[in-house]
């Protein structure tokens, strides 16, 4: 792949079969020529971190491989990145969407796929803020697409590693997961313990989301350094009448 360079990885997730996962080869790697990332707001800096795995994530993937399996259930993943939970949920056989904003996700989520020869997974652009979604066209599997390929409908399960990395004065992110929240549905967030997460917290009360946190600390172990961080369910009641 011009203009980075990239690396071929067995990874293992607790509860699954290992995956091999083609990622960026360090935080140094950038590669944008035609200005796609800066135009949504994606500095040089912060170009790398979609293609690199981060404990989060593993944490995650780890939860969704044990997960018990529901009928009919349709789930979001937001900020996928290089989409270890998709990948999880999509060999299970789970309905599973993948998100993100980074023009190159999609590339390396399809590229991941083959190198684990799977079927064709879903992926739409999710970017809070966002323009608003217009003119949706249903599709023949019951998702919705917006003319950008953006995400559309309503999930019963979205989730999300390492996404409040960011102050988001104006509640984006708590506006996009109301939107796309069914009714009864559960939005599973890990954070490794980021400063925004009570400001997220009030965000989401503002729709109604009420939260329990899980912590996931761990120590280090062998290779495997130490982590500090929670699983955050969020749902909200279901009003009747």
């Amino acid at each position: 792949m011009p203009g980075y360079l990239t690396k071929q990885e067995d990874i293992a997730v607790a509860g699954a079969a290992d995956l091999i996962i083609r990622s960026l080869l360090d935080k140094q790697q950038f590669h944008d020529p035609l200005g796609e990332a800066e135009a949504l707001g994606i500095s040089s800096a912060t170009w790398p971190l979609f293609g690199l795995l981060w404990p989060s994530a593993a944490h995650l993937a780890q939860r969704m491989a044990s997960r018990p399996l529901l009928a009919g259930e349709r789930v979001l993943e937001i900020g996928c990145g290089l989409g270890l939970a998709s990948l999880v949920c999509h060999r299970r056989g789970i309905d599973i969407t993948a998100s993100d904003c980074h023009p190159l996700a999609r590339q390396f989520l399809q590229e991941n796929v083959l190198l684990n020869r799977m079927e064709p997974l879903k992926y739409r652009t999710g970017q809070w803020g966002a323009q608003a979604e217009v003119d949706p066209k249903v599709r023949t599997d019951g998702q919705t697409e917006g003319q950008n390929g953006t995400v559309q409908g309503h999930f019963d399960l979205i989730v999300g590693s390492d996404v409040l990395y960011e102050r988001d004065a104006r509640a984006t992110l708590a506006s996009f997961l109301d939107r796309h929240a069914a009714s009864g549905a559960q939005i599973w967030i890990v954070d490794p313990n980021r400063g925004n997460r009570s400001t997220f917290h009030k965000q989401m009360a503002v729709h109604r989301f009420e939260v329990v946190e899980e912590r996931l600390d761990q120590p280090a172990l062998g290779k495997v350094a130490a982590y500090k961080g929670r699983l955050m369910v969020y749902e909200r009641p279901v009003l009747n009448g």
